[in-house]
């Protein structure tokens, strides 16, 4: 396990370690690993003159910030200052003036910026088969994906490449790609970050987070993303966890190994796992999710473009697209004849609040802390062919739909999210993630639960 961001602060300011040997070992990491594809765009020297600032401060006994000489990788639908912004897509393609306001809250601690990462094309997909710039692959696996659409960020911190980085979460995208391959990933709620210098997906639901290997890290970034303090860990006893019985149905074998075994260490821990119903709140959620979905896809693109691209048509970025899943999304479901109306748009978001009172009341009804359930209910599967469907026990199954079954619904409640990876079987080098949602704006309740989980997990 390398050095926790925490850990790589404490020597950079203490001088063992310099911000210029951080930097440097990125790119060499960046290079070994390059046949993940990871990144879009990456600036070397960029990066190795906001190291050396940081040293030089670090000399003159100067304030380094909390996150000193921190390398750190940034999905490629958010700007970054002197970075192109591309969402993926040929259509889009500017250099940001300024950084989005979650990047400067890190970059003004001592963050540096490494790069922009790969994804699936305009932040709407699972698989990070990305047409127009070529296909993340998983580091666990270089056959299989690596989840989406943050593909690229989760492959960064999973190889090794970055200690953390940051991707966007309107359906689960942070949260699938953190179980597909092994890293933590945290969709914090939706009301406490500034979306601001995000290309957006869906506003409503849409929210940028932290990816990092431990929970720990994935607070730490958070607390100063959101200018709340650090979590403490949570005693487990005592715990009540809601266990989610309708996404526990049809789980791959090693998913359900990997959870199983899971529930009986924290249970061992002291947690009371309660099983609890949610599907008449997640139906509704599907039902209101489609309708507000590709409804603001279409309004909240053409808005985007004609205040950071002028010259570029809502139908010219359309006519661009190179992920045949994308584009027949958008010419079918965004502009085609299945496109939502208006009326229908506004029905949907009249539904949301009763939705979310629901959500709230399960928990109330069951004194419940938290609900868990494994992200996804299957492991990461082979890139070929993964594009329309994925074999799960027996049959092939649309992919979109498999993975999003589990982790979507939290968008749609606005709640907090998090995937902790739990430990490979025997014989089985494929990661799986363990989901802990929490209620909406109880971001630092859900962490401090997640850091006692980890730590139940890891001593067990």
């Amino acid at each position: 396990m390398p050095d926790s961001i925490v850990e790589q602060v404490r020597q950079v300011r203490s001088g063992s370690l310099t911000a210029v040997s951080l930097v440097e070992r990125t790119f060499d990491k960046m290079a070994s690993n390059s046949a993940i594809n990871a990144f879009i765009s990456f600036d070397r020297d960029k990066a190795l003159a906001e190291a050396k600032k940081v040293d030089r401060l670090v000399a003159s006994g100067g304030n380094t910030g909390r996150l000193a000489g921190i390398p750190l990788a940034i999905k490629d639908n958010i700007d970054v200052e002197g970075f192109r912004t591309t969402a993926g897509t040929p259509g889009i393609d500017y250099v940001a003036s300024k950084s989005a306001p979650i990047v400067s809250h890190l970059t003004s601690e001592g963050a540096i910026v490494i790069g922009k990462t790969n994804m699936h094309e305009l932040a709407f997909g699972v698989t990070s088969n990305n047409a127009a710039f070529g296909t993340v692959r998983n580091p666990a696996d270089h056959t299989r994906i690596p989840g989406g659409s943050s593909g690229g960020t989760a492959a960064a911190v999973a190889s090794g490449i970055v200690s953390g980085g940051l991707g966007t979460d309107t359906a689960g995208s942070i949260r699938v790609p953190a179980a597909l391959t092994g890293v933590v990933g945290f969709r914090p709620s939706t009301s406490l970050i500034d979306m601001k210098g995000i290309v957006p997906s869906v506003p409503t639901f849409d929210v940028a987070g932290p990816m990092a290997t431990t929970v720990g890290d994935v607070a730490y970034l958070a607390s100063i993303m959101t200018h709340q303090t650090m979590p403490r860990p949570r005693n487990l006893r005592g715990l009540r966890l809601g266990l989610v019985k309708d996404y526990m149905v049809n789980l791959s074998s090693h998913v359900s190994r990997a959870v199983s075994d899971a529930f009986a260490k924290i249970e061992q821990a002291g947690v009371t796992l309660v099983e609890v119903d949610i599907s008449p709140i997640s139906s509704a959620s599907f039902e209101v999710g489609f309708s507000v979905g590709f409804y603001e896809m279409k309004n909240a693109m053409a808005a985007y473009l004609a205040q950071m691209q002028p010259n570029t048509t809502l139908q010219e970025m359309i006519g661009k697209i190179a992920s045949k899943d994308v584009k027949n999304t958008y010419v079918n479901s965004v502009l085609g004849e299945d496109a939502p109306s208006e009326t229908t748009y506004r029905e949907a978001i009249a539904r949301i609040d009763g939705i979310r009172q629901n959500y709230l009341r399960l928990f109330e009804d069951h004194h419940l802390d938290a609900l868990i359930f494994p992200a996804t209910p299957l492991e990461a599967p082979p890139i070929e062919g993964s594009d329309e469907a994925v074999f799960l026990n027996g049959e092939y199954v649309p992919t979109l739909p498999v993975f999003m079954r589990n982790v979507a619904a939290t968008g749609v409640y606005g709640a907090p999210g998090i995937s902790i990876p739990l430990s490979a079987s025997e014989g089985d080098h494929l990661p799986v993630g363990l989901e802990i949602d929490g209620r909406p704006e109880a971001d630092l309740d859900l962490l401090g639960i997640a850091l006692g989980i980890e730590a139940a997990l890891v001593n067990a």
